[in-house]
């Protein structure tokens, strides 16, 4: 089938991923964290599952940028640019949007995932940069969160209006559902809406086609806290959208005091709505009493983050394991000296690379420990050096530790900035004692590396700011435990000293530094360490627990099963 063929027909129902960012391929710098690695992990699933599903998202034709670490830990910034002609196949039609008055052409590039049994899961990437825009108008579809507020909300308007446009033009004409993954895609409600008064407008939006946009609407919500969701003045809005949108929005309630909150209009319109964990459902009820939300716990897609030598010891015993995840829940019949093995390449494999970015020799007998996020002051990236004596002190008497890090922060993110200069004046005080190494320009392939090389996942966020978290999933299915506070998926995943450690306990609802920290350290020292040392097999046994519960569970396999049962097949 040529690409002008498979244009034109009319594709059956079919659910509509829409994401801001969509992490497909490393040599594609379309992702920022862990949304859009979710958001990626969710479309591999759908293909696996031979779910007709089709992904939205924008090109981000210059990425979400470079990131350079000096020797002092200051990050500078330029320009992730790619060349999507290398990788995405440009489709035909154009469709447009009004933007300040502006008719803005957009373009689409298909990237095709391909699923376990040759079921095919198509993704459309949006992108502005056409010789008819304006050269402003070109730049909408170039940086991933990028640019001021005002810019945002033009990109939301070609996320939204312009994917909603282009998956008509491209015969999606019976689209089930739209799953709105964030807020960002809120506005194609609007679009739907325009779809219903196709000659008339919007002048007379009525209960009717309120009701008709909220059937075919979910969404997901990973933010638990307000100053996280994308918020723009009406006065704004009324520039970018003209008149009778905005007046169309004001009319549905989408303003709260001069304010269109993107989450907000998100809600009013989805007939189901979800948090990404059990803990992240009860803030979000919290957040948003008037509306009924569930949760679906996020997970990862398996044999995309395990490392090749625990997918060969995994071929080995169930090779199933690829169709049906449950099958993961097996591996606790392997045997620990052969699962350590299996681990201790994927290790070499991960100090191979740090020496080859840093010239830093790690030793593969010392437990290393990894921590990698998005580097943001909720994160406390820095907690575990709080008191650098007593960690040298547990260095010294428990067991010696390594330490590998990774993450970037955002351009305007100065206290994220700050976080990575103070991992780095801990890792010079603590030269010659902790090695601790921070790599920069952590990307999808360096996280697979350090998910399934590392002997323990450390995660240190500030509760309740959590909403999921996904990287120790990610680690558990290399068969990784983590040393975590109990928030996010951690508070489902932690079963203590079989999957696992907790920092802190379960019961306290808000972080207390202080008694973090002290968890923290005294969970290493007298608990982990010891462990590791002087039991090992003690050890492997955690870790082989860690990828058979936890494994098995938080994946992508079981997360799409739990979209398609309760958010795609039901209505209201």
């Amino acid at each position: 089938m040529n690409k002008h063929t498979s244009e034109t027909i009319v594709h059956p129902p079919t659910v509509a991923y829409f994401s801001m960012e969509v992490g497909l391929d490393p040599a594609m710098p379309t992702y920022s964290g862990g949304l859009g690695m979710l958001a990626g992990d969710n479309l591999r699933a759908a293909a696996d599952l031979s779910i007709p599903m089709v992904g939205v998202t924008l090109l981000h034709r210059k990425g979400y940028f470079r990131q350079h670490l000096d020797a002092w830990g200051n990050q500078t910034e330029s320009p992730a640019v790619w060349s999507p002609e290398k990788l995405l196949e440009p489709m035909h039609p154009r469709v447009s949007v009004s933007i300040e008055g502006r008719k803005v052409q957009i373009r689409a590039w298909r990237y095709v995932v391909h699923g376990l049994a040759g079921y095919d899961v198509p993704v459309f990437f949006l992108d502005t940069a056409l010789a008819e825009n304006s050269a402003w108008d070109q730049t909408l579809t170039d940086y991933l969160y990028g640019g001021d507020d005002h810019y945002r909300l033009c990109q939301e308007v070609v996320l939204g209006l312009g994917g909603a446009a282009m998956l008509l033009a491209l015969g999606y004409r019976k689209v089930q559902t739209y799953h709105m993954n964030e807020g960002h895609s809120a506005l194609l409600t609007l679009a739907l809406l325009e779809e219903r008064h196709e000659k008339d407008g919007l002048h007379d939006v009525t209960n009717a086609d309120r009701e008709a946009v909220h059937h075919r609407c979910v969404f997901t919500t990973h933010t638990p806290v307000p100053a996280g969701m994308d918020k723009f003045p009406m006065d704004m809005v009324g520039r970018v959208l003209g008149d009778e949108p905005t007046n169309a929005l004001q009319a549905v309630g989408a303003f709260q005091d001069g304010i269109l909150n993107m989450t907000h209009l998100a809600l009013i319109f989805s007939r189901y709505i979800n948090g990404v964990s059990m803990r992240h459902e009860e803030i979000s009820r919290s957040m948003f009493p008037n509306y009924p939300i569930n949760s679906i716990t996020n997970g990862v897609h398996a044999a995309t983050w395990t490392s090749p030598h625990i997918q060969r010891l995994y071929d080995n015993h169930f090779p199933e394991w690829h169709k049906d995840t449950l099958y993961l829940r097996y591996i606790i019949s392997c045997s620990l000296e052969l699962f350590r093995d299996v681990h201790n390449d994927a290790k070499r494999d991960l100090l191979a690379e740090v020496e080859r970015r840093t010239g830093t020799r790690l030793d593969p007998k010392v437990m290393t420990i990894g921590f990698a996020r998005r580097a943001t002051a909720y994160k406390r990236a820095d907690l575990l050096f709080s008191d650098l004596e007593r960690l040298k002190r547990i260095a010294r008497e428990a067991g010696q530790f390594q330490v590998i890090y990774g993450g970037k922060a955002h351009p305007r993110d100065e206290g994220g900035k700050a976080l990575i200069r103070r991992i780095f004046q801990a890792a010079n005080a603590l030269r010659g004692i902790i090695p601790v190494v921070y790599l920069e320009e952590y990307d999808m392939a360096l996280g697979k590396l350090m998910c399934s090389g590392v002997d323990l996942w450390l995660n240190t966020p500030q509760k309740p700011d959590e909403a999921s978290g996904t990287s120790g999933m990610k680690a558990a299915l290399n068969g990784v435990p983590s040393l975590s506070i109990l928030d996010g998926w951690w508070v489902e995943g932690h079963v203590e000293g079989v999957t696992g450690w907790s920092i802190g306990e379960s019961d306290e609802p808000e972080s207390d530094p202080s008694k973090d920290i002290a968890s923290l350290y005294d969970k290493l020292e007298k608990v982990i360490l010891p462990l590791f040392y002087k039991q090992p097999e003690a050890y492997a046994k955690v870790m082989r627990t860690a990828a058979s519960l936890n494994g098995s569970f938080y994946n992508a396999q079981r997360m799409v099963f739990q979209y398609m049962e309760n958010a795609y097949l039901h209505s209201d």
